[in-house]
């Protein structure tokens, strides 16, 4: 039996190997993969809410701010006033004119807040109880711009009265702003101090009753000599080819007569004069401007494109 078993066990093992060697193996049908499901259609997704952007028709809110047009001429407030927008969710409604409508809208109640530049007139705004605190927000300087061949020789004054009274003196054609604003007065106030008092019979003066922007171009057409603030300067020479600074220098710094100064003060509308102002916005808004972040914006602007800034930021820390 174990002889048998051994026998039978060495011949299946042959037959086993032959059949290995020699028959091909039957290849077993793959099975089909099941047909893949389709992945269920994706349902829309829902129209992402959006934040609601920082303007009127988002919000609701707007602050009415009365300024002058220097602050929007020399694009200080493009650059600025989207921050104080997307911050606070409130758009800001512009209305710039000079100093003196500015305050007048104000006085009024027709805004929330002002942001202008004549010191006097500001103080006297606050004594009056139209607001209740003046804050300072900033300055740069003015200066006399004229025809490039100077015919009353104004390069060689030293001061600003000095400027205006060689001009007097000669006859040369002034462009005068006219309008009531913080340039107008500083203007006005220098002629005084050359004990000059222009009137509408000196055909050299011309009060045009125009903005910054539009007087220098009136006065790059007539060559005439004009006070314009330096930010307003730069922001549009590339306009006015025939025109270039004769008294306050390049910078700031190279400015002799530092009587020329030009600071500018923000101002908000008092609340208990006028119910209707957005008084929280408004004080949002003073805040938001004399901030470390806005003051440094202030600084900034304008160095890029002209080598140096358009305003010096001087809110108190």
């Amino acid at each position: 039996m174990k002889r048998f078993s051994l026998l039978l066990i060495l011949v299946l093992a042959l037959v086993a190997a032959v059949g290995c060697a020699t028959a091909t193996p039957t290849a077993v049908p793959p099975t089909n993969a099941p047909a893949p499901t389709n992945a269920p259609a994706p349902t829309n997704a829902p129209a992402p809410t959006n934040a609601p952007a920082p303007t009127q028709a988002a919000s609701g809110c707007t602050l009415r701010l009365s300024t002058t047009t220097s602050t929007y001429d020399s694009g200080l407030l493009d650059a600025i006033l989207p921050d104080f927008e997307q911050k606070f969710n409130c758009d800001v409604d512009v209305v710039a004119v000079g100093t003196g409508q500015a305050l007048e809208i104000g006085s009024k109640g027709d805004a929330d807040v002002v942001l202008v530049h004549a010191r006097k007139s500001e103080d006297k705004f606050v004594a009056d109880g139209f607001a209740k605190e003046r804050f300072d927000v900033m300055y740069n300087d003015f200066i006399l711009v004229g025809p490039k061949d100077d015919p009353a020789k104004v390069k060689s004054a030293t001061t600003a009265k000095e400027a205006f009274k060689m001009i007097a003196d000669s006859g040369a054609s002034f462009a005068s702003r006219g309008d009531k604003s913080g340039t107008n007065t500083k203007e006005l106030s220098v002629w005084a101090s050359a004990g000059i008092t222009p009137t509408k019979e000196m055909k050299w003066y011309n009060a045009l009753g125009q903005g910054m922007g539009e007087t220098l171009l009136t006065s790059n057409e007539g060559n005439f000599y004009t006070l314009t603030d330096r930010a307003t300067w730069l922001a549009m020479t590339a306009k006015l080819p025939n025109l270039e600074v004769v008294f306050g220098g390049n910078t700031i710094d190279q400015n002799p007569d530092k009587a020329l100064y030009n600071p500018y003060g923000v101002m908000a509308v008092n609340p208990d004069k006028f119910p209707n102002v957005n008084a929280a916005m408004a004080a949002n808004f003073v805040k938001w401007l004399v901030s470390p972040e806005t003051q440094k914006m202030i600084g900034e602007f304008g160095k890029d494109k002209f080598g140096q800034a358009l305003f010096y930021p001087n809110a108190a820390p």
